[in-house]
């Protein structure tokens, strides 16, 4: 198990949040409450193994895309 831990910025009320990933898997999307206002972020994470790199990609739960 290979564990990444990161600290993000709640899209919301910009409050810093620590978060642990596991990258040893597959990609990963979650939703995780933010400590501070409470409100749900959308965690995605991405493995590119090309470049042998992690993206981690941070929106509001309630975003649309269009």
């Amino acid at each position: 198990m290979q564990l990444l831990h990161k600290t993000i910025l709640c899209p919301f009320c910009g409050h810093p949040t620590h978060i642990t990933l596991d990258i040893s898997g597959d990609d990963q999307d979650d939703i995780e409450d933010c400590s501070n206002c409470c409100n749900p972020i959308h965690i995605v994470m991405h493995k590119d193994e090309a470049r042998h790199s992690v993206q981690v990609f941070v929106d509001a739960e309630d975003e649309q895309f269009y």
